[in-house]
């Protein structure tokens, strides 16, 4: 497990980054640890640990999990617990959520997950929060022991500020909770011979939509897109982050990161019989039948109604994928269109070997440095 980081890797803040290599801005990659057909989750675990330490070794700068519940084929239940496997697995890369979905948890509990992540990995990890279930509405009700299946999402600024302050250990005095403190946290600052942590994660709003964009303005927090299953909504929604914007103590100006899919190849055609089995998998998830990624060889033999194949060619034209030059030149061209600052790659198809190579050959199509 790595030692105390007396400076924030790649910035002051923990938020703003450096772009690498003939990167136009800085390169991210999101996991949500996929489980293909033929494969145990103990298996796609060990390629999240390959995965980040090759992220890590190649100069990518942060790697997020996501929050999902109740799909066969996406082991990433567990965001907090996820990050202490990799925290102990890496050094220096961030490690955060992509996200944690605030709705389905006590804020009292998230504050101390994270506080103890930031104690095993300090100034690395980064606490990204969606109001999304990340699930279907009975599963939410399961998290949440409620049938109010929407009560999470209509209460989620409240939800935020509570968080914050259990973070800061800001409750007002009078507060029901000004006694309550999450621990590891500030109180233990305040204990005689308490030393202050230098470090909290910081917050990121998540979304797919205005709401969050707009929240994230208006608060001054950076916000990331979820450009890879919401393209039709990424410019207007950073449009709306940035026309919110408030100055803040966290940041003086927008900071945004969009999460796309992409997927490289040595050649155009290996690429899309790879993307071809993420695309199944979400065809099955969107139409009721979630279950583990298939192989490219059972994504080659489906037999596509004609509906499901303009699913399945509209889902693909979101994602970026072919030759490393192709995707660099796709990457790029997102950039531009978005003024993001910052990609977030994610990769979800069948084998690990296939998307350990992509994020290889994405970083060699950009320069990036390959450090032992």
């Amino acid at each position: 497990m790595s030692g105390e980081v007396e400076q924030t890797p790649g910035g002051d803040d923990g938020i703003r980054a450096t772009a690498r290599g003939g990167a136009p801005v800085p390169l991210s990659v999101l996991d949500l640890v996929t489980v293909g057909a033929g494969h145990t989750a103990t298996g796609a675990v060990r390629t999240a640990v390959d995965l980040a330490r090759t992220a890590e070794r190649r100069g990518f700068h942060r790697y997020w999990v996501a929050e999902h519940h109740s799909m066969p084929g996406v082991a990433s239940s567990s965001p907090a617990v996820l990050l202490a496997h990799l925290a102990a697995h890496t050094s220096a890369i961030r490690l955060g959520s992509g996200g944690v979905m605030l709705p389905n948890h006590a804020p009292l509990v998230i504050a101390e997950q994270f506080g103890t992540l930031e104690a095993m990995a300090p100034g690395r990890i980064d606490l990204g929060l969606g109001r999304a279930p990340g699930t279907d509405g009975a599963t939410a009700a399961a998290l949440r022991r409620t049938e109010r299946h929407q009560e999470g999402a209509e209460e989620f600024p409240q939800q935020l500020l509570e968080l914050t302050r259990f973070l800061d250990a800001s409750f007002p005095d009078g507060h029901p909770y000004a006694g309550i403190h999450a621990v590891p946290g500030p109180v233990q600052a305040t204990a005689p011979g308490g030393v202050q942590s230098p470090h909290r994660p910081p917050l990121w709003l998540l979304g797919s939509s205005g709401f969050s964009a707009q929240l994230a303005g208006a608060l001054g927090l950076p916000f990331a897109f979820a450009h890879h299953f919401s393209a039709a909504n990424t410019v207007p929604a950073l449009d709306l982050y940035r026309s919110s914007f408030r100055p803040s103590e966290v940041l003086s100006e927008p900071y945004a990161l969009i999460g796309v899919a992409a997927l490289a190849a040595e050649d155009e055609q290996e690429a899309r019989r790879q993307a071809m089995t993420g695309a199944l998998a979400m065809l099955r998830l969107r139409t009721g039948r979630p279950g583990l990624v298939p192989t490219p060889k059972e994504a080659a033999a489906y037999d596509f109604t004609e509906r499901e194949r303009g699913f399945v060619d509209s889902w693909l034209g979101n994602v970026v994928h072919g030759t490393p030059d192709a995707v660099r030149q796709g990457l790029d061209d997102l950039v531009r269109r978005t003024g993001a600052d910052e990609l977030m790659i994610t990769a979800n198809v069948h084998g690990g070997e296939a998307r350990l190579r992509s994020y290889e050959l994405i970083a060699d199509a950009y320069g990036l440095p390959d450090r032992p």
